[in-house]
């Protein structure tokens, strides 16, 4: 057996409250506690690649070998364990710190990145936002994540222009290795455990994006939902990406109903009998939501002004598909059905380029709901003190 030193550092959260490593001490100490099963590969991309694909660990894209070297050294930049337990996923599998460090090194994430990545699975893995629902449906949902606090810039995750993909950064490489954690700790494999019909793009790359605080008329997401000031990431289901594009309106009020209207079509899932209830995300660009803004200043009523207009006539739908809905109670007096239950479960967010007037809608699997959790950061070793 290989023994490697393992330089421990400090973790912290986002609170006062700082934490001190369980190690043997500020030195470091020799240990070896990696306990995956090991496997005799070659240290070359494109021949691990189709390795991977053998053994049923690949996505396609080219992986990186996670050798104990690169698995050890991205250990080694940070104050985690490889047997701590992050999350039991819904096959029942164990997420531990190990596991989504050699995703993550297949997929070729940044050491910094651990934080985030355990923080996402976290969210992920509250049984309100029913992973085992988004994992095994029919649908093309998949998890999206948005972050918040100085940790976007650290990480290089876009917020601006092209947030939501194409930008060339190093953070796309954060949201694959969400996937493969998926795919290979909690078992998503289309047309075994999960029975997606079309699946989306989404479901290998993933989605990671920023919250542009900094040109936010409103309160950071994370802060408005949890409480949380700095780093945080909010995790939610989508269906893909939807462009909203308005050149027409001047005002504040005509760009939210176009926003309302353009998010609602039959086919939805948010309209459909087999969901009771459902959220949906929708971000702002920095120039709609300045515009915004200035005549309807509290993010409230910009909710329930799309809110209003996020919904399809009853008259509209096929019979057996309106009855079904009137037995749910969801066929308001108005005659509509809307596609939240309430304006606040609209989760508004501001990111994008400042080229138009845009907004992005990201379609809710339905039953899955947003979950928001704090990303810990480091500190420096001689500045911890116990945890209280």
């Amino acid at each position: 057996m290989t023994i490697h030193r393992i330089t421990p550092s400090h973790r912290g959260v986002s609170t006062p409250k700082l934490l001190v490593s369980r190690d043997c001490g500020p030195a470091g100490c020799e240990v070896d506690w990696l306990t995956s099963r090991r496997f005799d590969a070659e240290d070359d991309i494109e021949a691990f690649t189709t390795f991977s694909l053998e053994q049923g660990w690949g996505d396609g894209l080219p992986l990186i070998p996670p050798t104990d070297a690169r698995v050890r050294t991205f250990l080694s930049a940070n104050d985690r364990y490889p047997d701590e337990l992050i999350a039991r996923m819904p096959d029942s599998s164990e997420c531990t710190v190990e596991k989504i460090v050699i995703n993550a090194v297949m997929a070729g994430a940044p050491a910094a990145s651990l934080e985030l990545i355990i923080a996402a699975i976290a969210a992920i893995s509250e049984p309100d936002f029913e992973l085992y629902g988004v994992n095994a449906t029919t649908a093309s949902v998949y998890p999206g994540f948005i972050v918040n606090g100085p940790v976007r810039d650290a990480l290089d995750i876009p917020y601006g222009y092209g947030c939501a993909g194409g930008v060339a950064t190093r953070a796309n490489a954060i949201g694959r290795a969400i996937r493969l954690i998926l795919r290979n700790v909690a078992g998503q494999v289309a047309g075994v455990s999960s029975q997606t019909t079309f699946g989306s793009p989404g479901r290998t790359a993933g989605l990671l994006m920023g919250e542009w605080e900094e040109k936010s008329p409103w309160a950071p997401l994370a802060e408005r939902r949890a409480g949380i000031a700095g780093n945080a990431v909010t995790a939610f289901s989508t269906m893909g990406t939807m462009n909203i594009l308005d050149t027409t309106s001047t005002g504040a009020m005509a760009f939210l109903e176009m926003i309302g209207k353009s998010v609602s079509y039959a086919g939805a899932n948010c309209y459909s009998p087999a969901m009771e209830f459902s959220e949906m995300t929708i971000g702002i660009n920095p120039i709609c939501a300045d515009l915004v803004a200035r005549e309807v200043p509290r993010l409230e009523d910009v909710q329930e002004i799309i809110w209003k207009h996020a919904r399809v006539s009853a008259d509209w739908l096929q019979g057996l598909h309106r009855g079904q809905l009137e037995d749910q109670g969801r066929v308001r007096g108005d005659g509509y059905v809307y596609a939240t239950p309430e304006p606040k479960d609209l989760v508004l967010f501001v990111c994008g380029g400042l080229g138009g007037l845009h907004a992005l809608g990201l379609h809710s699997f339905g039953s899955a709901l947003a979950q928001t959790k704090s990303i810990a950061t480091a500190v420096p070793a001689a500045g911890a003190v116990a945890a209280a």
